[in-house]
């Protein structure tokens, strides 16, 4: 099979290197992204390998790049960003780039210490204004004739000693310092001169109305100016030490009404020059900064590259002579005439004389897991991987779940205007895919939707088509052929009779509706849940036995590629047949029951004689002898039902101790002929599952230590018990496709009858509004509650039956995936980290 149903073929390949142009053949293969390069140095310490210094100079160099973003995102300059990748730069560019880096960093800091010093003489000067402007005030107003008040003020301030000894001496003199401090503070600063200097000072303060901007982090702070007046120099001194502890900034205040004007107009001179100096500098700034933007996003990306070409280098081997660098990569195998034509590509670049060479090695390892996957697979390939990695050469079960998945999920959320808004969102991402995957955000419910936008169209389109089947468009039907039934009643008759029943013998026309379900069914009172319950739960089943199968059948493509002989006769062979004759037998009674029972027909095939499905499956199985039928009513369904029906649940029975027992003493006898214990290729889950070691991957296969025979006779009994109950708990775990149908079906049903139907009662123009109002939200609660919710339900259903009940019959998951060294993922999970 291609590589679609399976993953690419491996080969381990040796790679020699000139010296010269190891540099230009990596930057040739990390543009190719098909390579994946092993660690031949991993006992050697990180800081001890050959490129370590280039290594640290990307990393300065990333440092500065980050600090140069930093900036130009803090003044919001957009970086032009074309989305081209521009080549990784030659080693001699280093140096020129790094050179660049510095210029800007040093640049940047200096514009930047220049303006913070600017600032905070620019905050300096401005307190000071506030200062001198409402000690002005407060002077003014003592001049003006509140002397009474100052009078008091300072005879509060003197002590008796100091009133005595001042009656000798001449007027007391009160001392004052004036200050800025934070507006929060000035509470606990007020309790505090009060209590440290016993009531003996005066504080008066004034709010700064304009909030001023701190220098150091570009905060808007509020503060508020204060002066306080004290006598003697032991206050002062407490004073000053309490200021200095609540962070309040002190400035020189003249006492005289002169010295205070001429200072004030000197700081409204410097505070005008400095506003000029600072626009200058906020103006040079901005040009260094929007001058970097334009190139910003290049320069990560070369010093990326470059960063990831030294590393890969460090995962080389030097040989003796010192000249050529030696290195194993795993590669596709279809991809070896490219790979070698980019290498050739890296040596003329270089200049080099010297060609690589590229070399297969044999090779015991199991190789890496690639599945090749474009816009469309990706996603389903992604859910396949989230339950496990396939192994090397497995069935790949993502090219069926493309259609598997989005059906079931379909048959559990069945509804034509459900399914149509589903699928209008994931055609308007795919229609806008490219604007919008340009658009990079860090929410993760967007990128959730954004990556699986192809799964939420198919599962949208494939929901309209079973809502059409279920003829159900938000609780409702569409009428577009007709009904087959029609009444034999008159309108009196209905109005007046709520119990009243069609009889399919009289009511009936004999052929079924053209497509779907009857749309008098919508109508239907007692019975119409219990049709729908018969209904999906049949096909439930049907589809769930068929999924089912369709999976043992995938494990037989895995035994035959890998030429597992035994585990293809004793294991897929059992496990079908078991399969058939019981779950697939009941699947196809019910369809025997659909085509030979009809209410319209007579005894013995009429609807009273029906036996039920599921009476019949357990006497089948427990061999009990079935209830005699109603009158004129037959036994079985076909002749010779009851011996076929032993013949099936003995054969299955049988199938049991052959997957029990078969391949271990098969095993057990061929490690005798060979008279060796353990013989190499005989037994593990890796060949009984899908991972043989006969695989061309290569060379070679996976070499690996085998089981005791004990382990494999225990093994072997939980692969079989974990089959048989399986298949009946499996068999009844489809029946959520039921349950969540009928679910969502009711809840379409509740919204409409006890939400949008109130509204469409109204009438006249208050009914508009009404219905409005109501539509507005019916509309919100269908959207967020049977869309969003109820089709996350259904998709992690859905999830479900794809990993444990088909994906277990076929698939292990347990190889590692391929991870090429590539510069558009490194680039974008390292553009990522950044946004983190």
């Amino acid at each position: 099979m291609g590589s679609l149903f399976r993953s690419e073929e491996m080969a381990l390949c040796q790679l020699f290197l000139q010296s010269e142009a190891a540099y230009a053949c990596v930057s040739e293969l990390g543009e190719l992204g098909l390579v994946q390069f092993r660690d031949l140095n991993p006992d050697v310490n990180a800081f001890q390998r050959k490129f370590v210094n280039e290594v640290r100079r990307c990393d300065e160099m990333e440092r500065k790049l980050r600090y140069l973003e930093k900036e130009i995102k803090k003044d919001g300059i957009p970086m032009l960003d074309t989305g081209e990748s521009p080549e990784a730069p030659q080693p001699r560019e280093m140096i020129d780039l790094e050179a660049t880096f510095e210029k800007l960093e040093n640049e940047l800091r200096e514009v930047n210490q220049n303006a913070e010093a600017l600032k905070r003489n620019f905050l300096e000067l401005t307190e000071l204004k506030h200062i001198l402007r409402k000690t002005q005030v407060f002077f003014d107003e003592q001049e003006g004739g509140v002397n009474q008040t100052t009078e008091s003020m300072t005879r509060a301030l003197i002590t008796d000693e100091a009133r005595t000894a001042g009656a000798s001496m001449g007027p007391v003199q009160l001392g004052f310092v004036a200050g800025v401090i934070l507006r929060e503070r000035l509470p606990a600063f007020e309790r505090m001169l009060w209590r440290a200097c016993r009531g003996n000072v005066f504080l008066r303060q004034a709010m700064i109305e304009t909030p001023l901007e701190d220098p150091t982090n570009g905060d808007q702070v509020h503060k508020s100016v204060f002066i306080i007046f004290f006598q003697g120099d032991q206050l002062k001194t407490r004073v000053k030490k309490i200021c200095e502890g609540f962070r309040a900034t002190l400035y020189p205040c003249p006492e005289a009404p002169a010295d205070r004007r001429e200072m004030a107009m000197g700081v409204m001179t410097r505070i005008e020059d400095l506003n000029t100096v600072l626009g200058q500098t906020q103006d040079h700034r901005h040009r260094v900064l929007v001058a970097a933007a334009k190139n910003l996003k290049n320069w990560f990306v070369k010093v990326r590259k470059i960063k990831a070409i030294y590393h890969t280098l460090n995962l080389f081997n030097l040989d003796v002579t010192q000249k050529c660098l030696i290195a194993e990569c795993w590669v596709p195998l279809l991809d070896i005439e490219t790979i070698q034509l980019a290498l050739r590509r890296g040596t003329e670049r270089s200049g080099s004389s010297v060609p690589p060479i590229l070399n297969r090695m044999q090779t015991f390892e199991n190789p890496p897991t690639y599945n090749r996957t474009n816009k469309f697979t990706k996603a389903f390939q992604a859910l396949i991987d989230a339950y496990g990695v396939a192994s090397y050469r497995e069935m790949n079960p993502a090219p069926y779940t493309i259609i598997t998945f989005p059906f079931l999920f379909a048959v559990m959320f069945g509804d034509l205007g459900h399914g149509a808004i589903m699928a209008l969102f994931g055609l308007w991402m795919i229609r806008k895919e490219k604007g919008l995957a340009a658009q990079k955000t860090d929410n993760e419910i967007w990128n959730i939707f954004f990556g699986g936008r192809y799964i939420i169209f198919l599962m949208g389109v494939f929901s309209m088509y079973t809502g059409l089947i279920y003829n159900d468009i938000f609780s409702k039907s569409l009428n577009i052929f007709g009904s087959h039934w029609h009444l034999s009643y008159n309108k009196s008759t209905v109005m007046e009779n709520k119990f009243l029943q069609l009889s399919p013998k009289g009511d009936y026309e004999g052929a079924p509706y053209p497509f779907g379900m009857d749309p008098i069914w919508q109508v239907a009172g007692a019975n119409k849940i219990i049709f729908h319950n018969a209904y999906k739960m049949k096909i439930s089943i049907i589809f769930g036995v068929i999924h089912m199968i369709f999976g043992v059948v995938m494990s037989w493509h895995n035994h035959t590629y890998f030429r597992n002989r035994i585990s293809l006769l004793y294991e897929f062979i059992p496990q079908l047949v078991f399969l058939l004759l019981l779950f697939f037998y009941m699947v196809l009674l019910m369809f025997i029951k659909w085509i030979k029972f009809a209410a319209t027909n007579d005894k013995p095939y009429s609807e009273a004689c029906a036996p039920s499905i599921l009476i019949t499956f357990i006497d089948m199985v427990l061999f009990n002898t079935p209830k005699p039928p109603p009158e004129n009513c037959e036994t079985y369904m076909f002749m010779g039902q009851h011996f076929i029906q032993v013949l099936f649940v003995l054969v299955a029975v049988g199938c049991i101790p052959v997957m029990l027992l078969a391949k271990p003493l098969l095993i057990m006898q061929a490690r005798k002929q060979a008279n060796v214990q353990p013989i190499a290729g005989a037994t593990s889950d890796a060949e009984a599952g899908g991972v043989s070691n006969s695989g061309s991957h290569g060379g070679g296969g996976g070499h690996e230590e085998e089981e005791e025979l004990s382990e494999i006779f225990i093994h072997q009994s939980i692969h079989t018990i974990e089959y048989v109950l399986g298949s009946v708990s499996h068999t009844a775990s489809y029946l959520r496709l039921w349950a969540l149908s009928l679910a969502h079906a009711q809840l379409a049903e509740v919204l409409w009858t006890m939400v949008l139907s109130i509204g469409l009662k109204q009438e006249g123009p208050v009914g508009g509004i009404v219905l409005t109002c109501v539509f507005a939200f019916w509309a919100i609660l269908t959207v967020g509650i049977l869309v969003l919710m109820e089709g996350l339900s259904a998709f992690l259903h859905t999830l479900r039956l794809h990993w444990v009940e088909f994906q277990s019959k076929f698939y292990k998951g347990q190889g590692y995936a391929f991870q090429p060294f590539s510069f558009d993922a490194i680039i974008e999970n390292g553009a990522a980290a950044a946004e983190e």
